[in-house]
């Protein structure tokens, strides 16, 4: 056994497939003095059992790209290391076996090709001709895509360490983490039951223990064991050795070729969590007791799908349990609470597939201080304080675990765990006819069934049952007046004597005006992407009041936290909790808020652009004159207590105002006809300002300094590589939901970000970046033509440069 060590530039903690690769991409990174603890030995926990099917394709490109990237980095590693890897290319196919999955497959094609992969679809004949031993009489179609494959999970993570190893870092097995030293907030050292090693970088890649690992840092990591169970046969006479591997979705259903027999495996509705009350100790190369009643089901749809199953000997039923998380998207990231803690965990029985990218990515980010791009679908800020609660978090991972092959419906809700954060007028809502939706633990009012509908969505690939609906909530706004219940808004105060200083560092926008104004602004990394987009009051000298997505709450809150120069007297508080949110908008809002306040409303007394503290029905309130719809309104921001008494005097007169409720579908048609950008879609760290159409919202002209400013100057000197542009579809049979591809002049040129239906232009419309190496511009795009591909189909669009509705924001400023 090697001379253990008392000192190390990073401790990565979990000797899996993914802190291996971790390991590998650090030391090639030149990050000397990496070390690795492993309890046991290496592929002990989870990876030794994982069945070893590697996809590329995820709803995310980036995503995409990441398991794009193991496939290259498994196709060289063993020339590389010299150790086989039983890495084989031998394609993927996926089946649809009626017209609605059929119609998700069709999208998915769609979605590869924004993303640059190749995948066909085939006739039921053709891909029988790829996989002769299944029964295809059910099969309407299927998708194939070359690239993907399959591995041996313990041989690539081997690879993976002999790699690191030659690099200079080094392995201890059989070593225990006993604790995580913490100060001042920033991780130091790794306690083992060898001794203490000092360090600058903790990683945490400990499978199903990484949420143990996380809490002795002080740190949540919200991944849960469930069992997951996959068959081995002996070899079956005649089965090709080149199949590729196979995933039949409305069978819950996968396969691989393995030695001339076959794996099969699968999802089941009602999936059974492990180790409930904790791990037990020693479980290394372990697995638990087979269970065929469970795992009947599944084997007579693969007997039905796979007739030569029913009489193939079988090897071995292996039941490995795994980490899963809620939303069934991995965990990768700096923890929000300690700094220089890593994560990387929670990969839902797809870890093979991308524990190359993971690893790749984890080693940038604590290298450089960043991600190579954009990761916030698994970024570990996307969760918030439900996920704390590990039976809320069992209950939602176990709904993701069950709906991993079922449709993937667009704008489907989750069931479990809910309701869990309600608004003051969550029950006044729900008799109203709400139907809610839910974002990071909040019931959200999403759209009002009328009379003779009900609250509930049905869903489909079609226009679904609260279109109606939304279109009734959506005129209401532009021609009467709308109320919403955005109290999920994620608010911060920043405060202190060098709360100015503090925030006009990190903001892109000009916050140093007076007391009593708003500033929407981006903030921006160090290249000048967008991290966080949101409203700025200032309510005193020393008092801002931050207001940003329910989504970004902990991601939000970190990046402001962290980027505070530490010798600055400021500090930024959560006070999500303290306020309720009504916002009152469309051009009878003026009229009705003075109804029931003394304050003077008027334009010239209060601005667009201004907050003010104002009385409404005896409640004191912070109205901030701002909108995300594109019409007249104010934000009231009303403390929690008082919330119920302003939405009862709001509704009390506004019968003669036109008044409705109004949800948050209706806000994202208004949004989309009105061109406002939504992050984590349309606009994100891998997008500048200036490529958003977003550059008149930067203070270029202040003289402030601010990160990022440095990025966009340069990036002005040059042409735009991407650039942010609105189509419309005129035929309304067509529904745009995001990710179609964008053609220009026949040839693929991105992909849209966002996409909708505008109620007030009766078109659909989408978002996306143009995209073009030599440059883009505005007579770039405007001397294009331009097509969408909707689910493998082109159709005919148009290009905006405008906003599509009040381009002169002249509704907004009356």
């Amino acid at each position: 056994m090697s001379e253990f060590v008392r000192q190390a530039r990073a401790v990565i903690i979990g000797g899996g497939i993914v802190g291996c690769s971790t390991a590998y991409h650090l030391a090639r990174l030149g990050f000397d003095d990496v070390v690795v603890i492993e309890k046991g030995e290496l592929t002990s926990g989870s990876t030794f059992h994982a069945a070893g099917l590697v996809g590329q394709l995820r709803s995310n490109a980036n995503i995409t790209q990441l398991l794009g990237y193991s496939v290259d980095l498994y196709a060289r590693l063993e020339a590389e290391t010299g150790l086989g890897t039983g890495w084989k290319m031998n394609g993927g196919l996926r089946l649809a076996c009626n017209h609605e999955r059929w119609t998700e497959v069709k999208r998915q094609a769609t979605t590869a090709r924004s993303f640059g992969l190749d995948m066909q679809l085939l006739t039921p004949a053709e891909a029988k001709k790829l996989w002769p031993a299944m029964d295809v009489a059910d099969v309407v179609g299927a998708a194939y895509l070359p690239t993907d494959g399959q591995a041996s999970p313990s041989d690539i993570t081997r690879s993976l360490a002999r790699g690191a190893r030659t690099a200079g870092a080094r392995f201890f097995e059989n070593t225990l983490v006993t604790g995580i030293v913490v100060e001042d907030g920033r991780a130091v050292a790794v306690d083992t039951d060898r001794g203490r090693i000092a360090c600058d970088v903790v990683v945490n890649c400990a499978g199903q223990w990484a949420r143990d690992v996380g809490r002795l840092a002080g740190v949540n990591v919200p991944l849960v064991s469930v069992q997951h169970q996959y068959l081995v046969t002996e070899p079956i006479d005649g089965l090709p050795r080149d199949l590729p591997t196979l995933r039949d979705p409305d069978r819950l259903i996968y396969f691989k070729e393995e030695v001339g027999g076959l794996v099969m495996g699968g999802y089941e509705s009602n999936p059974i969590p492990w180790a409930e009350q904790g791990i037990p100790d020693g479980f290394n190369f372990s697995l638990l007791d087979p269970d065929w009643d469970h795992f009947a089901p599944l084997m007579e749809e693969a007997i039905e799908r796979v007739p030569v199953l029913e009489t193939a000997g079988v090897r071995e039923l292996i039941n490995g349990p795994e980490s899963f998380t809620p939303d069934g998207n991995f965990i990768l990231g700096e923890a929000p609470e300690v700094r220089n803690f890593f994560v990387g965990a929670g990969f839902n029985a797809y870890g093979i597939a991308a524990g190359g990218g993971a690893g790749m990515a984890l080693a940038e980010w604590v290298a450089k201080g960043e991600p190579p791009f954009d990761l916030w679908p698994v970024d570990i800020r996307r969760f918030g304080r439900p996920h704390r609660d590990i039976d809320w978090v069992r209950r939602r991972t176990l709904e993701a675990y069950a709906k991993h092959y079922t449709m993937a419906w667009p704008f489907e809700e989750h069931a479990s765990g809910r309701p869990c954060r309600r608004s003051p007028l969550y029950d006044v809502l729900k008799r109203q006819g709400a139907c809610f939706g839910e974002k990071l633990g909040w019931e959200r009012p999403n759209w009002f069934a009328g009379e003779g509908e009900t609250p509930e969505d049905r869903y489909s690939f079609g226009r679904q049952n609260w279109f109606d609906a939304v279109g009734r909530e959506h005129r209401a706004a532009r021609e009467t007046v709308a109320l919403f219940d955005q109290s999920s808004f994620a608010k911060f105060a920043v405060v202190g004597p060098d709360a100015e200083r503090a925030l006009t560092w990190i903001c892109a926008g000009n916050v140093s005006r007076k007391p009593g104004t708003l500033t929407y602004t981006q903030l921006l990394n160090a290249r000048g992407g967008i991290e966080c987009d949101l409203t700025v009051a200032r309510l005193a000298r020393d008092h801002y009041y931050l207001v940003t997505g329910t989504g970004f709450a902990s991601h939000d809150l970190a990046w402001i936290h962290r980027h505070i120069e530490p010798s600055l007297n400021a500090q930024v508080i959560d006070v999500t909790s303290a306020w309720a949110v009504l916002s009152l908008m469309g051009p009878n809002a003026r009229e009705l808020l003075s109804r029931l306040s003394p304050d003077d409303l008027s334009n010239e007394a209060f601005p667009f652009a201004a907050a003010r503290e104002i009385g409404v029905a005896g409640a004191p309130v912070n109205a901030l004159r701002v909108t995300y719809v594109g019409e007249l309104g104010y934000e009231l921001h009303v403390p929690v207590e008082y919330a119920r008494n302003v939405y009862d005097a709001i509704t009390a007169v506004g019968g003669e105002f036109g008044l409705a409720n109004a949800g948050y579908r209706a806000i994202e048609s208004l949004r989309l006809e009105k061109g406002y950008r939504a992050w984590g879609a349309d606009i994100g760290p891998d997008y500048t300002p200036l490529e958003a159409g977003l550059g008149w919202a930067v203070k270029f002209k202040s003289g402030q300094d601010f990160l990022g400013r440095e990025a966009l100057l340069e990036a002005r000197e040059k042409p735009l590589k991407k650039c942010l542009a609105c189509f419309t579809v005129d035929d309304p049979d067509v529904v745009l939901l995001g990710r179609e591809t964008i053609y220009r002049n026949g040839e693929r040129a991105g992909w849209l970000s966002s996409a909708g239906w505008g109620y007030t232009v009766g078109k659909n419309i989408g978002y996306g970046y143009v995209r073009n190496k030599a440059g883009v511009d505005a007579n770039y795009l405007e001397s294009g033509e331009y097509e969408l591909e909707v689910a493998t189909e082109r159709v005919s669009c148009s290009l905006h440069m405008q906003p599509l509705y009040d381009p002169q924001m002249t509704r907004i400023k009356v």
